[in-house]
């Protein structure tokens, strides 16, 4: 696995926007009209600049699979997230959609645990590469460098079949948020 540099970006967003096009959770939060794909790349962009300047982002060595890590005990409010935030309203949820999302950003915040965290924001792989062990190998290193910091892996997931393979990698579910579909929350605690 290698640390991204900005000129991954691109890419980036690109495996993170097709693999999360279907996604209930993303779709919830994306102003649903004849943008919607472009909306999404917008949330894929937005989530990169939060992950690149407050987290980790991670690639795989053949650049087919990513992974974005936040540290949300580090996320400071600047000028720059302010923007970030702006641009995110404006691109990927639309005015009229400020509401719901502040409502539901709201009810996960009140179900994580105030600790520092190793929070997987986006796992992905691109489309043509799944399900050949790239998403594991991934999230292997993911656990192994959350390990390493000695900080405990949050993440939610409104995939059912993707439950089973993080319970596979020593996941847990400690809640759940019931919006037009169900939310689960993982965690992972690391090993002292």
């Amino acid at each position: 696995m290698i640390n991204a540099s900005y000129e991954d970006k691109y890419l980036i967003v690109d495996i993170l926007t097709k693999s999360f096009d279907t996604n209930k959770s993303v779709n919830y939060i994306v102003k649903q009209d004849q943008k919607r794909i472009a909306r999404i790349r917008s949330l894929m962009d937005y989530s990169f600049e939060m992950c690149y300047h407050y987290g980790d982002v991670y690639l795989t060595n053949d650049k087919k699979g990513c992974a974005l890590v936040l540290y949300p005990h580090k996320k400071e409010s600047s000028l720059k997230s302010i923007l970030l935030d702006v641009k995110l309203i404006l691109r990927c949820i639309g005015i009229e959609n400020i509401g719901k999302a502040m409502k539901r950003e709201s009810a996960i915040k009140q179900l994580q645990p105030k600790i520092p965290m190793y929070y997987l924001w986006f796992i992905g792989v691109d489309a043509k590469h799944q399900n050949n062990g790239i998403g594991s190998q991934l999230l292997e290193f993911v656990i192994a460098d959350s390990e390493e910091k000695q900080l405990p892996v949050f993440l939610e997931t409104s995939t059912l079949k993707n439950l089973p393979w993080y319970q596979k990698f020593g996941f847990k579910i400690y809640n759940e948020l019931q919006l037009s579909y169900k939310l689960f929350f993982l965690k992972r605690e690391f090993k002292v």
